[in-house]
């Protein structure tokens, strides 16, 4: 692959970097072909989801990584059912098995290579919902190059349920614990200092929880333009407090033409405003990295940084990070809205959820314990 290639492949993605994991730009070129940043570069006039484009580049990069390992060749298009079925065996696995057989699941030098790349870092089998997400993008992918492939195809529907059938996971949640109001002042107590850092960091736990427990993606996308300032909230002691909406455009749960908008009002409005100042941003991404030496970058922090963020947090405040994710702001929203008695459609109005069944899950946990059928007796 000559450097030429490479470094013009990295400037095309750079123009559609507003909605692809642009830290990962390098990376991308070095795995990616010249068809496939044609397909996302298609796909992005198209109208994708942002977070849809975001996960069919993330798995796209992935399948390239792990074809060129395993083959020595990048994807076939279409790829062939033996392929698809080689895939399917070397990401769901026995670990037992393994131990008396070495050559079953993914073979020691193709799991080298991908770890040695950066694209492979959790030991054992995949999940089964990681593996089924990366067959239908690359499903999704293969259609969008106008060809079709073998992933209807009986034998592959049959490997997937007799592999999942032999290694069962239990399901976890994404976040094992919920970011609830006496976890979130506990991290916002480590963010008290008027650094950038701080700043930044008070800014994204204030507005991923207040705005209704935003995904991390979604906090990392954040652009000034998609804020707009509202009209004072007059509070109960006649207090003015600072309003703004956030047009989230499309996201995971809306439709195709709508416009989620969410709100914020009080202490998250004044914190965004903060730090806005502070790093003396006036346009394009709201949250950036910040180097060693106190300069923010022009671009926007990658998603996992997000993650990142609220662990290092959790760490400093004393708890265990293991247990804490991104995700358990947007459960523990939900689980703090129970816990003040606000009613539920009015929480998923705030957090967009569009099904009362896994709004209601989180929701239904903090209020069982006290409510009225734990007490019949």
């Amino acid at each position: 692959m000559s450097v030429a290639a490479v470094d013009r492949r990295a400037e095309e993605l750079d123009t559609i970097a507003a909605v692809l994991p642009i830290e990962r730009r390098d990376e991308l070129a070095e795995l990616l072909t010249d068809q496939d940043v044609e397909t996302l570069r298609h796909l992005v006039n198209e109208g994708m989801g942002v977070n849809t484009l975001r996960a069919l580049t993330s798995d796209l990069a992935y399948l390239q990584a792990w074809s060129l390992a395993a083959t020595g060749q990048p994807l076939p298009w279409p790829a062939p059912e033996a392929l698809l079925l080689k895939f399917v065996a070397h990401h769901l696995w026995r670990p037992e098995q393994r131990q008396a057989d070495p050559v079953h699941g993914m073979p020691a030098a193709v799991e080298q290579n991908l770890r040695d790349g950066g694209v492979l870092k959790a030991t054992g089998p995949h999940a089964p919902s990681t593996v089924r997400r990366r067959l239908a993008n690359w499903s999704t992918l293969t259609k969008w190059r106008g060809v079709q492939g073998a992933f209807a195809s009986p034998a592959l529907k049959s490997a997937i349920r007799l592999a999942i059938r032999a290694a069962p996971r239990q399901r976890l949640r994404k976040s094992a614990k919920a970011v609830t109001g006496d976890v979130l002042a506990r991290l916002l107590a480590t963010c008290s200092s008027d650094s950038l850092r701080d700043l930044r960091d008070r800014a994204i736990l204030m507005i991923a929880f207040a705005s209704g427990g935003r995904r991390r993606s979604e906090v990392a996308g954040l652009r000034t333009e998609q804020f707009t300032v509202e009209p004072p909230v007059i509070a109960e002691d006649d207090t003015p407090l600072p309003s703004l909406s956030i047009h989230l455009g499309r996201t995971k749960n809306s439709g195709a033409s709508e416009d989620e908008v969410v709100y914020l009002t009080g202490r998250p409005v004044d914190a965004l405003n903060a730090w806005l100042a502070a790093a003396k941003i006036d346009g394009g991404s709201v949250f950036r990295a910040i180097d060693r030496w106190g300069n923010v970058s022009r671009r926007a922090l990658d998603p996992k940084a997000v993650n990142d963020i609220v662990k290092q947090r959790v760490a400093i405040a004393g708890m265990e990070p293991g247990e804490f994710s991104a995700h358990g702001l947007r459960s523990g929203y939900l689980t703090e809205a129970a816990n003040r008695g606000i009613p539920l459609h009015e929480a998923m109005e705030q957090s967009r959820h569009r099904s009362v069944q896994q709004a209601s899950s989180y929701y239904n946990n903090a209020t069982r314990r006290s409510g009225r059928a734990a007490r019949m007796l």
